[in-house]
């Protein structure tokens, strides 16, 4: 007997598939973005771990994370101060798999206002090329309209082609270029 292709009610999992069986062959809950958590502490620091290896990036910073997980993340919970502003930062999680990061900054320096803009956001590589940054940065956009911010201000290198594409997906309007970064604003309407 084969079941029918529908969607399962679960409107929580978004990620799944019926083969030529009828059996469901995967199944995972629909991202979200979410304050940092203990629940995703392997898939936090393997997906890392391997994009700064990649990258050729310094991994320092990862050591405290591998020490004692629980303080680490209990540091970025919550409002925080960096680049001298408020800041929040959020995890795109799907069940115990970390998919990224984005942080909201309350408001913007002069430096911010020419480099950095009020979200930055990453996708760990096993997740790149699903969608997933674009699901994130719109969901980052109602945080940032929670705060109060009637439009935000998103930067990335001239060269970052896929990051383009996200910010453009999520309305972006390009505003130029300062200092080898592509400048991007984006209103937030009450849909967002």
């Amino acid at each position: 007997m084969r079941l029918p292709r529908r969607r399962p009610r679960f409107p929580e999992w978004e990620h799944w598939r019926i083969g030529d069986t009828g059996r469901v062959s995967l199944l995972v809950p629909a991202p979200r973005l979410i304050q940092p958590t203990t629940a995703v502490r392997e898939s936090f620091l393997a997906g890392e771990r391997a994009d700064h290896l990649a990258a050729g990036d310094p991994m320092d910073w990862l050591d405290e994370a591998y020490r004692d997980f629980g303080a680490f993340v209990a540091r970025r919970r919550g409002v925080q101060e960096r680049w001298g502003v408020p800041c929040t930062t959020f995890w795109y999680v799907a069940g115990e798999h970390y998919l990224g990061t984005l942080i909201v900054r309350h408001r913007l320096t002069p430096e911010l206002a020419e480099v950095g803009g009020h979200v930055g956001y990453h996708v760990v590589a096993p997740w790149r090329r699903r969608g997933h940054a674009t699901r994130m940065l719109a969901a980052g956009l109602v945080e940032c309209r929670g705060l109060g911010l009637e439009r935000v201000l998103l930067t990335c290198a001239a060269d970052n082609e896929p990051s383009r594409r996200v910010i453009i997906a999520n309305d972006g309007v390009h505003d130029g270029r300062v200092r080898g970064e592509d400048r991007y604003w984006i209103a937030l309407t009450p849909a967002h």
